[in-house]
């Protein structure tokens, strides 16, 4: 079974950085995109960044290109979130997420971490 543990989350000021990590443990996903998805409170769960883990390919929501970056440490296991310049519309539960390559639907996720963004 995979398991996916966020940390990294907090309270920052506007204009400001966090660095969000996703651990993945239980098994080798090197047939997976893992993605980070934020959540709002009152608003759907939406697609942050993506990357292919055995892959260099990445996605980014438009609303974030240019000031996240999502990245990966193979011999860690681990998936990145960096995120600059944050805003206060940045603020909400931020969850690590991993699908199959062929499919569509992400299969696993994490817990979430909660980001706020103060203005």
């Amino acid at each position: 079974q995979v398991q996916l543990v966020e940390s990294g989350g907090g309270l920052v000021q506007a204009g400001g950085s966090l660095r969000l990590s996703c651990a993945v443990s239980g098994r080798t996903l090197s047939s997976y995109v893992m993605g980070w998805f934020r959540q709002a409170p009152g608003k759907e769960r939406d697609l942050v960044a993506a990357i292919v883990w055995s892959d260099i390919g990445t996605y980014y929501a438009d609303s974030v290109k240019g000031r996240f970056t999502i990245s990966k440490h193979n011999a860690k296991n681990t998936v990145y979130l960096q995120m600059n310049s944050l805003k206060p519309d940045d603020t909400a539960v931020y969850y690590c997420a991993a699908r199959r390559l062929s499919l569509a639907g992400y299969d696993y996720w994490g817990q979430g971490t909660q980001v706020t963004v103060s203005s």
